[in-house]
């Protein structure tokens, strides 16, 4: 990797991040990847960049967007008041898989969690995933919890 930088997300890299989410198995099912970005995408990737607690972060390599991420900032009274790092939404864009990318991602967002004073750094995972849990497993993840999700609706 020549030049692999990360930066907070703006309004014209949706496109491209919103292509990442659609191309994954279970990305490919829930996600629009029309262009323009669906009102929805720019309506969220707003209310991220307006609250200083959440950031989509985006991976460039040599000007190109190769990587993006959510990391969510926790405050929290359990554990003596501690913060957590939240780290969601990973993808690597296609033809860029297996070369470091994600494992950069993943060492810059740890990185940034201990520079904002977390005390851990958690993430959800699909159960449908085995190759993304040995990868978080290398990366000294444990799977300590078992999570659940109730669907909402839209």
């Amino acid at each position: 990797m020549t030049e692999l930088k990360f930066r907070a997300a703006k309004i014209e890299d949706l496109a491209a991040i919103v292509a990442m989410l659609a191309d994954d198995i279970l990305g490919k099912d829930r996600e629009d990847s029309s262009t323009p970005p669906n009102p929805r995408y720019v309506s969220a990737l707003q209310a991220i960049i307006a609250d200083p607690n959440q950031m989509q972060v985006v991976a460039e390599l040599n000007g190109e967007l190769v990587g993006t991420m959510q990391l969510s900032f926790i405050p929290g009274i359990a554990r003596m008041g501690a913060w957590r790092g939240q780290i969601e939404g990973v993808r690597t864009r296609a033809g860029h898989r297996g070369a470091g990318i994600g494992q950069a991602m993943f060492e810059w967002a740890i990185e940034e969690c201990r520079q904002r004073g977390c005390s851990l750094v958690q993430l959800t995972t699909d159960k449908d995933r085995p190759d993304a849990h040995r990868f978080y497993e290398k990366l000294g993840f444990v799977a300590t919890h078992l999570g659940y999700k109730l669907k909402l609706g839209a």
